[in-house]
C-alpha cells in the first residue's frame, strides 16, 4: 500500500476510535459469548406450588430451597416422582433463597434479612445461623468455598465455616456489568447463573468474571403451563457422577434434564 494512503487510513481509524471508543474496544477486547442450545433428555414431576430459589443434586436426591413469606422451606425431593421426602419450614419472617452443600451440611441464605441457616444434611436439624451484608439470592460452592449472588453483577466468595467474605467476582457480558444474577450452580469449572427475571442462563468464568456462553431456556416450558408472570426459570442442579444437568423454575410443574450443545 502507498505510504500516503496508509497514513490516511490510520488517521481515519484513529479519529473513529476517538468518536466511538467503547464500540471499538468491545469489538476487539470483548468477543461475543458462545451461544448454546439444549435438548431435553427427560422430564420429572415438580411441585407446582414450589417457588424455587435454590436447587442442588446430591447422592441421588434433589435438594431445594423455596421462597415466599410464610411459605419458605428446605426440601429433600425424590427426582423420579417429585415426592417430598423431608421438609423444613422456615419462620414466616424469612424468605428462602439460594442453597448449597458443604461437608454434609446444607447452607441456605435468605432474601432481605441478612441471615443464613446451616442444617444437618441427614436430619434437617438447624445447626447454626450466620449473618452477611446485603441481600441473598443464589448460592453454590466450588473447591474454594461458597459463592453468593445478590442480584447485582458481583458474586461474593464466602468462607464455608466462618461465612466471612474472602473475595469478589465482578461479572461482565462483553465488557458491561451483567446484573440480575440469581440461582447459581458450579459445573466443570464454570459458574452457571439464572438471570432474573428472564429465562436465560449464562456460564461465567470465575477467574475473570467474563460470560463465556449463554443459553436461552425460553420455550422449554410453554406459556400455558406457567402459573403466573413470576414463573421464570430459576433452579440449576448438576449430578457430577452421571453428568446430568437439571433445570426448573419458580412454580414450574416439571424438572427438566437437559444436555447443552453449541448453538
Amino acid at each position: 500500500m502507498h505510504r500516503r494512503r496508509f497514513l490516511t487510513l490510520v488517521s481515519g481509524m484513529t479519529a473513529l476510535a476517538g468518536l466511538f471508543p467503547f464500540h471499538l474496544q468491545a469489538q476487539v477486547l470483548f468477543p461475543a459469548p458462545l451461544r448454546k442450545t439444549f435438548r431435553v433428555v427427560s422430564t420429572y414431576p415438580h411441585d407446582p406450588t414450589a417457588f424455587t430459589q435454590g436447587l442442588l443434586f446430591h447422592e441421588g436426591r434433589l435438594y431445594e430451597s423455596t421462597g415466599g413469606w410464610g411459605t419458605s422451606s428446605v426440601r429433600e425431593v425424590e427426582l423420579k416422582t417429585g415426592r417430598i421426602i423431608r421438609q423444613h419450614d422456615m419462620a414466616p419472617q424469612y424468605f428462602g433463597e439460594g442453597l448449597a452443600i458443604w461437608e454434609k451440611r446444607l447452607i441456605q441464605v435468605t432474601w432481605k434479612s441478612g441471615t443464613g441457616f446451616v442444617y444437618d444434611l441427614a436430619t434437617f436439624d438447624q445447626l447454626e445461623t450466620f449473618s452477611y451484608s446485603g441481600e441473598g439470592w443464589g448460592l453454590t460452592q466450588d473447591q474454594q468455598g461458597l459463592i453468593l449472588s445478590d442480584g447485582t453483577n458481583v458474586l461474593r466468595r464466602l468462607n464455608p465455616y466462618s461465612f466471612q467474605e474472602t473475595g469478589r467476582i465482578a461479572v461482565h457480558l462483553q465488557g458491561r456489568p451483567l446484573r440480575g444474577l440469581n440461582e447459581l450452580e458450579y459445573i466443570d469449572g464454570m459458574i452457571w447463573a439464572n438471570i432474573f427475571p428472564t429465562d436465560e442462563v449464562v456460564l461465567i468464568d470465575p477467574a475473570s468474571g467474563n460470560v463465556l456462553a449463554r443459553m436461552d431456556l425460553t420455550g422449554i416450558l410453554g406459556p400455558r403451563r406457567r402459573a403466573s408472570p413470576d414463573a421464570v426459570a430459576n433452579g440449576i442442579a448438576f449430578d457430577p457422577e452421571t453428568r446430568r444437568i437439571f433445570v426448573t423454575g419458580k412454580l414450574w410443574p416439571v424438572v427438566f434434564e437437559i444436555q447443552a450443545v453449541p448453538g
